[in-house]
């Protein structure tokens, strides 16, 4: 897992929400794009209850709105959405084949989604997402699975990880990270000081764990331990 980015030229970043990506790494995102490698995002959720001023249905056009600039400063160009309802996507085989279809559409090298099993996070959105991903991401390569042609997943990262096995440095891109993240006000406008402060405080627990002054972290696994291997957690 030292260079796990050698040989990716695309990548499919899939986030439970508008703004999910940049939160977790959109400096690594923004890093990777400038050296020439294809990103698409895949938002599963409209977003339409993340906010307690701004109604749902005004809301869900805001953030898709926000979530095209924010993606425009990251540098990724494609972005895809299924629209589940905020605070509903369901852990179904319908959802999964949806992810699985992309993935077979997009032939992505690496995949990027929430870490399931990150302790104390109770969003529905967030544990679905992980683990539909990663289902989705080890099907893929099963010709009996779904439709479309098989395509194989070499690398799954979850980010919103406490457990990386995996950290880069994004010392020259925070400031575009927090950048994108400012173009979701519906999200963080409000309360922009008190985010910034965050999100440069997790960016130093994960430099500091690598010698960086501000990192990202993730977990990246080779999708060939997703089923019935115990080294898996140890990696």
């Amino acid at each position: 897992m030292e260079r796990p980015f050698d040989g990716v030229r695309r990548i499919l970043c899939v986030q439970p929400h508008p703004d999910d990506c940049e939160l977790a790494v959109g400096g690594t995102l923004a890093k990777l794009s400038r050296e020439g490698r294809e990103i698409t995002y895949l938002t599963l959720t409209d977003g339409s209850a993340g906010s307690r001023e701004v109604p749902p249905e005004k809301l869900k056009e805001v953030r898709r709105e926000e979530q095209e600039r924010a993606a425009e400063i990251i540098g990724v160009k494609k972005l895809l959405w299924l629209n589940y309802h905020d605070t509903r996507l369901p852990h179904s085989g319908e959802v999964r084949n949806e992810i699985l279809r992309i993935i077979r559409s997009e032939k992505p090298h690496l995949v990027l989604a929430p870490d399931p099993w990150l302790p104390y996070d109770v969003h529905p959105d967030h544990r679905n997402a992980g683990l539909l991903t990663g289902e989705a991401a080890f099907f893929s390569a099963l010709p009996s699975v779904g439709e479309g042609e098989p395509w194989e997943v070499r690398l799954l990262g979850f980010y919103y990880t406490d457990n990386p096995n995996y950290i880069e440095d994004i010392g020259d891109f925070l400031k575009l990270k927090l950048k994108a993240l400012k173009a979701h006000k519906s999200q963080f406008g409000s309360e922009w000081s008190s985010w910034e402060v965050f999100v440069k405080s997790i960016a130093r627990f994960y430099g500091e764990i690598a010698g960086f002054k501000y990192g990202e972290g993730l977990k990246i696994l080779p999708t060939v331990l997703f089923h019935a291997n115990p080294l898996a957690g140890v990696l």
